[in-house]
């Protein structure tokens, strides 16, 4: 009888080590920005601070957007900035897909809100081990237009994750 009772607990706790070890996460870096009333003026820029330790795994850097049936475009143009600990800077013009070409928003969600994640940087191998920083910023023009959209309705909240490639 005591055998069995030690064969059970052995099994158990090796269904529970499984369990953890399986879902075990690849995410360094995770966090998101509501943007307020859903509508992201064009010079806010919306900033992650996060740090790295881990200079020599490549991996995945993304940009979630959430957004409603309020936003009425098929696309969207962000201008990016990613801050080194050692002050250097790199600056990207961003452009996604929001819709496909009936006009469906992409991404995630069975309700009107949309989760989108957006690769920024793939197989990212961050040089330098320390503090960064994130910014972004909306820029979206209409069509023929120079100046911007002032704000950006059915935005609901911005994101970025990084996460370390298997």
């Amino acid at each position: 009888m005591k055998t069995i009772q030690k064969k059970n607990k052995v099994l158990s706790l090796l269904i529970l080590l499984l369990v953890a070890f399986s879902c075990s996460s690849d995410v360094v870096y995770t966090s998101y920005t509501a943007v307020e009333n859903n509508s992201w003026d064009t010079h806010k820029k919306i900033t992650f601070n996060f740090s790295i330790t881990d200079t020599i795994s490549k991996q995945n850097v993304f940009i979630n957007i959430r957004n409603n049936n309020a936003y009425k475009y098929s696309n969207l143009f962000l201008i990016t900035e990613l801050v080194f600990p050692n002050n250097t800077r790199v600056i990207d013009t961003l452009e996604y897909e929001m819709a496909d070409r009936r006009g469906k928003f992409l991404g995630k969600g069975f309700t009107e809100t949309k989760e989108n994640k957006l690769f920024y940087k793939e197989e990212k191998i961050f040089p330098i081990s320390g503090a960064y920083s994130f910014h972004v910023r909306q820029a979206m023009r209409k069509n023929g237009r120079t100046e911007g959209v002032k704000t950006l309705e059915g935005i609901l909240s911005v994101g970025l994750s990084i996460e370390k490639i298997k």
